[in-house]
């Protein structure tokens, strides 16, 4: 009996002295088979090349669909940053801009206060002087002149 096959004579199960022999000159012929169902085929070389090549790419398309998640979340948290560093800016260069026109104002206060002080109109009088009161003058009254001829004019 064959041991290395699924495929066995009848002969073969039912005689169970059989001459070695006997057996080299009658070879096993297609019969019925005594296992039957549905075995997985063996894979050939071919197959499992392109397997193990469908495997290896398919990781690799794994990969990069992570890698590029991945990178989308980095890329928007970055510009969520961005966007608040932007808003940031706007408010500093308004308040900036507030704290200009502020010290412009002080500034030109300044100005005026220090022109004020060098050209001495607010100082202090050192002492009092006590003047006699004038008399006030009264303006002439100009008199229009009249004269006695009077030109009549044409019209209405």
């Amino acid at each position: 009996m064959n041991i290395q096959t699924s495929k066995v004579r009848k002969s073969d199960i039912y005689t169970e002295n059989q001459n070695i022999n006997n057996y080299a000159q009658n070879p096993i012929e297609q019969e019925d088979t005594l296992i039957s169902g549905n075995f997985k085929k063996e894979n050939s070389i071919k197959a499992a090349a392109i397997s193990k090549v469908n495997r290896t790419l398919r990781n690799f398309l794994l990969f990069l669909v992570v890698m590029s998640f991945a990178g989308y979340y980095f890329a928007m948290i970055t510009e969520y940053n961005l966007n608040n560093i932007s808003r940031q800016i706007s408010t500093l260069n308004d308040e900036n801009a507030e704290l200009e026109n502020d010290l412009n104002r002080l500034k030109s206060l300044i100005n005026v206060d220090n022109k004020v002080t060098q050209s001495n109109f607010l100082h202090k009088a050192g002492q009092v002087i006590q003047v006699n009161a004038v008399g006030a003058a009264t303006p002439e009254n100009k008199k229009v002149k009249i004269s006695s001829n009077f030109e009549w004019a044409i019209g209405y």
